[in-house]
């Protein structure tokens, strides 16, 4: 018996935006009109690259975005559920798949000492470039529609599942944990035994919603949270059945 449980990151294991976060290290916190709007729905790696080449052209260094990411806080009672996941690490797998990027996943998780908690991180990976800017690329190429061009949550989540499968690991259930719209694709790959858990008032919870409405609801169960002590409430008694 064992359990895979999916996490995205921003606004669901830290309660902000990371890479909106990232711009208290800008001058006066704030970027020009001109880089806000030259964001196009769907290419946001790509809007964030030139977020981070305008904080390095402003000489702003690594250890001055490192010292602000690992400020950002975390969601009430994510703490608590990742210290309860780290003690069980026997009937759970733990991934992330995210559109943030590997480099602030990194030091968030290595500060709070929760990155042996995961075994795996899918998202957009990140390095510092030989002159000091950080750089950032698409996740992967996919070829679905209802996703922005960088990454398919739900690909990344079948690729993960498939391999495990080669190696003779399946899961009793997948719990995927919540928020954005990016994560109903991979919500709507889930099967009857799985369980879909979206955070109260997100955008996830809200198009779960739509789809029930227009009868055409999701396979999965689906249980909202509020604080991650819903969340851990859940997993205990998952464990004990």
């Amino acid at each position: 018996m064992k359990f895979l449980l999916v996490f995205d990151f921003d606004h669901t294991i830290v309660d902000e935006n990371s890479d909106t976060w990232i711009v208290k290290c800008a001058p006066e916190q704030k970027l020009p009109n001109g880089l806000r709007n030259s964001y196009r729905p769907g290419h946001w790696t790509e809007y964030m690259g030139s977020v981070f080449v305008y904080l390095g052209d402003n000489g702003v260094k690594e250890e001055e975005m490192k010292r602000t990411m690992t400020a950002i806080p975390f969601t009430e009672g994510m703490v608590d559920l990742l210290g309860f996941i780290g003690e069980n690490k026997e009937l759970f797998d733990c991934i992330i798949v995210s559109d943030s990027n590997t480099v602030f996943i990194d030091w968030i998780l290595k500060a709070a000492h929760f990155h042996e908690v995961f075994d795996e991180v899918f998202t957009n990976p990140a390095a510092f470039s030989s002159t000091g800017y950080l750089t950032v690329q698409n996740f992967h190429a996919h070829h679905c529609t209802k996703c922005p061009k960088n990454l398919c949550k739900r690909q990344a989540l079948k690729e993960f599942l498939d391999k495990q499968l080669e190696r003779g690991v399946s899961y009793t259930q997948v719990v995927y944990i919540g928020d954005g719209g990016n994560d109903l694709c991979p919500v709507m790959f889930l099967k009857k035994d799985d369980i879909a858990m979206p955070r109260q008032g997100y955008t996830l919870e809200k198009k779960i919603a739509h789809l029930a409405q227009d009868y055409t609801p999701v396979e999965c169960s689906v249980l909202v949270w509020s604080s991650a002590t819903d969340i851990r409430s859940y997993l205990k008694v998952l464990i004990k059945k």
